[in-house]
């Protein structure tokens, strides 16, 4: 019992992570139509602004986390200003390209700036324990954070989507950025907010995924949550910001229950996890092309 729920925290966890990178792929999809495979380096950018704050300033954690944060939107800012604006209008192929593009180069002036090596991420208070049930289940202080931050900003996403003026225009223009423009909506204004909050929230899933394994921080940190979000955002509908919630969520707990169950079951590494994730992808799109949550597009003539 103790290990089915310590397992159910990992994949809650872990799912969370990916949702909160999948939302900013999807928000940025949903308006330009382009995949930012660079949103996985802006995750590593998060990680290593509040490494750097917390070794080098006497600010708490939770200040070191808005500032990374903050330092992250502006980074999604200069990447929009600068790489993705001028590729709009262009063929896809062109804003892929530049994606990828962007995406190496990230990598690697993270290598020159704090090595290739990875780093450890500093203690912080939330390695006291919780003891719930008696004393038979302890439950990281951390893990709470993470969880309770994952969904508080996720939520507090899906309200300004669906709540709020900004939210309004995001979709007005993810449907027409024409029609859009022609009400007096600032289109260019609205597509840089989206690349920012989506930006923030990468920084957040970076801290939250390094204060839960505790080392393993480097310049190629975000290549594989980058691939595995948007696999999620893909399962949960791509352009759907409940459905990358969602997708990040399932994607979590199937890996986790392949790596503890399915995996040593079939007397297979762990490591093969991701296939188990990557098979149910598959077999969610060939019979849902649209995701678990999108709905399919009817093309106009």
């Amino acid at each position: 019992m103790v290990f089915f729920t310590d397992q159910l925290l990992n994949a809650l966890i872990l799912g969370g992570i990916y949702a909160l990178i999948a939302v900013g792929y999807t928000m940025v999809y949903g308006i330009i139509k382009l995949v930012n495979f660079a949103h996985g380096e802006v995750y590593m950018c998060g990680a290593f602004f509040c490494i750097v704050l917390l070794a080098n300033t006497p600010l708490p954690f939770w200040a070191c986390l808005i500032f990374s944060m903050a330092g992250c939107a502006a980074l999604g800012y200069l990447m929009d200003r600068f790489a993705y604006r001028s590729v709009r209008e262009s063929p896809r192929l062109a804003a892929l390209i530049t994606a990828v593009g962007l995406s190496l180069f990230l990598q690697n002036l993270a290598m020159l700036i704090w090595g290739s090596e990875p780093r450890p991420f500093p203690s912080h208070p939330f390695q006291a324990v919780l003891s719930l049930a008696g004393g038979r289940l302890k439950v990281p202080w951390k893990f709470l954070f993470i969880w309770a931050a994952s969904l508080g900003a996720l939520l507090l996403v899906d309200v300004l989507v669906q709540r709020t003026r900004t939210g309004k225009a995001m979709r007005a223009c993810a449907l027409d950025k024409a029609a859009a423009s022609l009400m007096g909506i600032p289109v260019d204004s609205i597509i840089r907010r989206t690349f920012m909050l989506g930006s923030a929230l990468a920084a957040l899933a970076g801290v939250c995924y390094s204060l839960y394994i505790g080392s393993q921080v480097s310049f190629r940190m975000g290549v594989y949550p980058g691939v595995m979000a948007f696999s999620a955002a893909v399962l949960g509908g791509i352009g759907h910001v409940r459905g990358a919630f969602l997708g990040g969520l399932v994607m979590g707990c199937v890996e986790v229950a392949a790596r503890a169950w399915v995996c040593p079951a079939l007397g297979i590494s762990g490591g093969y996890s991701t296939a188990f994730a990557f098979a149910l992808l598959i077999g969610v799109i060939t019979t849902r092309p649209a995701g678990l949550l999108g709905r399919p597009e009817a093309q106009r003539a």
